[in-house]
């Protein structure tokens, strides 16, 4: 059986989970011993690995968990085939409170939806989210990968006009409230 070793220390979340994730992927079977150096990574690498059927096992030594995956079978499923919902973003920062974390949550959190199987139809940015979609946003490149991978990216034009972004625009398109209303309306929409 073949076993393999993944050193995530010092990695930020969610790249531990993303990192296991992809060499899973590529493993048919055997096991693989992911190295962590917190306890939120190694807790999110046993969600993973529960979430994926795939059985696991801990050991903790001077402050370094060494995660022991098994993967019995190719299993896991890595349909990048965006999904019927619509995701609704409505700030450039992610969650209230500090608005520096924020911008480090909002880049996390795409980041991570781009290493994600299940995508959004399409995702809608209104208010200060329009920012994301212009020159200078921090998530620029994981929107990118977004679209190579099918998901379609619209941005409020009375937003852009608001604020002053219509020509700093720099990927996906223009809609309107109207057109909004009419997706958020029909479709399972997630808002962040």
């Amino acid at each position: 059986m073949k076993k393999e070793i993944l050193d995530c220390r010092g990695m930020s979340c969610p790249q531990p989970v993303v990192e296991t994730k992809k060499r899973l992927s590529a493993l048919s079977a055997g096991s693989l011993d992911v190295l962590v150096d917190n306890e939120t990574a190694k807790n999110n690498i046993l969600k993973l690995a529960a979430s994926l059927n795939i059985s696991s096992a801990v050991k903790e030594e001077a402050g370094i968990y060494t995660i022991s995956l098994l993967k019995e079978e190719d299993s896991i499923s890595v349909s990048g085939a965006p999904d019927k919902k619509i995701l609704l973003v409505t700030s450039d920062r992610l969650g209230h409170g500090s608005d520096e974390l924020g911008v480090i949550l909002m880049k996390s959190f795409f980041y991570a939806l781009t290493e994600s199987r299940k995508l959004p139809k399409a995702i809608y940015f209104i208010n200060s989210a329009v920012k994301l979609t212009c020159a200078q946003s921090p998530v620029l490149d994981s929107l990118q990968k977004l679209t190579a991978r099918g998901v379609e990216l619209y941005s409020c034009g009375l937003c852009l006009d608001f604020f002053q972004l219509k020509d700093k625009l720099q990927i996906g398109e223009i809609t309107n409230m109207y057109d909004i209303v009419e997706q958020i309306t029909g479709n399972l929409v997630t808002k962040i």
